[in-house]
């Protein structure tokens, strides 16, 4: 089986997209910060001590996605027609969603998987100083959609 990130001496390659037609494609990904019940409080009380977690959260997940190809080796530089990050709290935590859009001969679930993670650490961080138990997780690919135009 022919591998498509290795070329035949065993190096690692980007895969050759140039004779590929662009399409029109989206990914959604989502993944969770868990954190304690007292957590969940000073958020909704706004008593955290670095201040409101959601909208810093959120650009930081836009801007990750900007930059999934200087994160990831083997990803290619893709020019994004939309990102957005949508991070609601729950009982148990936030619950981060993120979409990311593009016209491109290649998929864009690699900037909308890198857009919640890069949220989720932003939570994290926000959060540290009043909870050390906290645990990221159930980071995942929802959709991806291709449209042939």
């Amino acid at each position: 089986m022919k591998l498509s990130h290795m070329d035949e001496r065993g190096r690692s390659v980007m895969v050759d997209i140039g004779e590929k037609t662009p399409s029109a494609r989206t990914a959604r990904a989502e993944g969770r910060l868990f954190v304690s019940p007292e957590t969940v409080r000073l958020v909704r009380d706004a008593g955290l001590p670095k201040g409101n977690p959601f909208e810093v959260a959120r650009y930081a997940g836009i801007q990750a996605a900007k930059r999934t190809a200087d994160l990831i080796p083997l990803c290619h530089s893709l020019s994004l027609d939309f990102v957005d990050v949508e991070i609601e709290l729950g009982d148990d935590g936030f619950l981060v969603r993120s979409i990311a859009k593009c016209r491109w001969a290649t998929g864009v679930e690699m900037e909308a998987l890198t857009a919640a993670a890069a949220a989720l650490l932003t939570l994290y961080d926000m959060c540290k100083a009043v909870d050390s138990a906290m645990r990221i997780g159930d980071i995942r690919l929802v959709e991806k959609t291709k449209t042939s135009r």
